[in-house]
């Protein structure tokens, strides 16, 4: 019996192998990243000859012990005609069709990175508008499966789809407008790898290893490890089951009385490791498996689920340095990475002195833009909606990302976002701003006076301020604080109607200009 049951897992263990397979995001209608080596992988029969024909070319390698291989193309110039991909091993053959060359992103983020174009709109009419003119096959995108898992994964579900009236209403709004906007100007084929999941943290896109250097986080790895002794699964599951019921009964009231519906409530708790929020699991899941895809960068929008709090909206920079840098490690390779600022949200205050987790968090983003090389912040703070955390814009965020990589990647001469703050001097009982990025200058918006300035002397206590453009510079003074010391500008949740711009369009970053916590 066990002599059996050994030539059985032999023959098994054969078969796997034996069997020629690629991961799915190669696949039909793929978008191969021009101007740089391009990785094709896979898995077939231990130790045999590969052969790769694409593009005339022809690529020969030799699979290891496991079966796994590898090959590099060269560099290719970017084409929009249709190319074909043969791969053979062991008599077997995979032939990729509908094949281009252009310009590849990684997108990824948490729920207003997912946020369908179908969503994106106030009226269903704008929806429709863009369904009637979005056709073009040299805009795809891969949305990767959501999933996640306690160790990293070598594949993912997902598949290639042309932009088209029937698959556009599922594309990330984000990444659909940043990729038809660099099409619009690079004319080049453009292919988006989404891959993204609403109300997670950063620590769930981060790799494990590089997650060691914050206490914070392995004590709550720690602690997530120890509640998975005593949780209750199927009690939770029951308790889940039986909100849902009693929902869906107050929902039936609501509807018989003409009453506004509840609020959909959930028992749920997640697994405490085995779910969406255990640091490292959609790393492992939908990040791991599209490496080493070769692409040109990548744009992030998340933040919301880590402005909980001041503590964990001041760790965030940290972690965000941290992310791009172990991501840049896994690929080799310093691409570009450009993050969303965290736009206006929940309802405004009269004050601009409040202290706020999400105007810390902003803070993070901009000190990150500052600290890493070929990284980037996109402004949002004007497209906002106080009591929607998902604004129906994103075509602005879309358009704003493209503009940054337009001139940063691509040498477009133009303003590549709006004002940010560099530096102050203390004028007497004024503060003098220093600005990069200012564009053809700095300018309020409507022609209204400046505001949303904070001024404070070494009390800390934050009055309004007056604030005047003068030139490439901004006074910043108030009759209440004679020697002054720090500056915020946008210091809120919801600052709406910050009004500080570049004459190109672009809303300056929210700021301080003091490290008081």
């Amino acid at each position: 019996m066990k002599k059996l049951l050994l030539i059985v897992t032999f023959i098994l263990s054969f078969a796997t192998y034996a069997e020629l397979k690629l991961p799915s995001i190669f696949s039909d209608g793929m978008v191969l990243q021009r101007n740089k080596e391009v990785n094709i992988w896979g898995i077939t029969e231990p130790l045999s000859k590969v052969q790769l024909f694409f593009a005339e070319q022809v690529y020969e390698v030799k699979s290891n012990k496991d079966g796994k291989f590898s090959i590099k193309l060269d560099k290719m110039n970017a084409t929009s005609t249709p190319l074909e991909m043969k791969i053979i091993s062991n008599e077997k053959t995979i032939i990729l069709n509908n094949i281009l060359i252009g310009e590849v992103w990684l997108c990824s983020g948490q729920s207003n990175m997912q946020w369908p174009v179908m969503r994106n709109f106030d009226h269903p009419a704008n929806y429709h508008q863009i369904k009637l003119s979005c056709s073009n096959p040299l805009i795809r995108m891969f949305t990767v499966k959501q999933s996640f898992s306690e160790l990293p994964r070598e594949d993912c579900d997902g598949k290639w789809n042309l932009t088209l009236p029937e698959t556009i209403g599922d594309f990330s709004a984000v990444a659909y407008f940043f990729g038809k906007e660099l099409f619009n100007e690079l004319n080049i084929p453009i292919g988006l790898i989404h891959s993204s999941w609403g109300g997670t943290s950063i620590e769930a896109w981060t790799p494990m290893i590089s997650l060691e250097k914050f206490p914070s986080v392995t004590k709550n790895i720690e602690d997530r490890y120890k509640q998975a002794l005593t949780f209750n699964e199927e009690e939770n599951n029951k308790k889940n089951i039986q909100a849902e019921e009693d929902w869906k009964r107050k929902l039936k009231e609501a509807k018989a009385n003409g009453l506004r519906p509840p609020r959909r409530t959930r028992w749920w708790k997640h697994h405490p490791v085995k779910s969406q929020h255990f640091p490292s699991s959609l790393y492992n899941a939908m990040i791991n498996p599209i490496h080493p895809y070769s692409m040109k960068g990548a744009i992030w929008y998340q933040g919301e689920n880590n402005a909980k709090s001041i503590e964990s909206a001041l760790l965030y920079k940290d972690l965000l340095k941290n992310l791009t840098t172990s991501w840049r490690s896994k690929w080799n390779d310093e691409f570009s990475f450009y993050a969303v600022q965290l736009v206006n949200f929940m309802p405004s205050v009269d004050q601009p002195i409040q202290d706020s987790a999400w105007a810390h968090i902003r803070q993070s983003f901009l000190d990150f833009h500052k600290d890493i090389n070929r990284a980037s912040i996109v402004v949002g703070i004007d497209t906002g909606d106080a009591l929607d955390i998902h604004p129906n814009n994103k075509h602005i965020i879309g358009y704003r990302l493209a503009q940054r990589a337009l001139v940063d990647d691509y040498g477009f001469n133009r303003s590549p976002g709006g004002p940010i703050y560099k530096n102050m001097k203390i004028d007497g009982e004024k503060i003098i701003l220093n600005f990069e990025d200012i564009g053809a200058g700095l300018v309020s918006r409507y022609n209204e006076p400046l505001n949303w300035f904070a001024i404070a002397g070494s009390d800390k206590k934050f009055v309004k301020a007056t604030a005047i453009i003068k030139g490439k510079t901004i006074e910043v003074f108030s009759e209440e604080i004679k020697n002054p010391k720090a500056v915020r500008y946008a210091w809120a949740n919801n600052p709406e109607g910050c009004n500080l711009f570049n004459r190109d369009g672009f809303p300056a970053s929210p700021f301080k200009t003091d490290d008081w916590k």
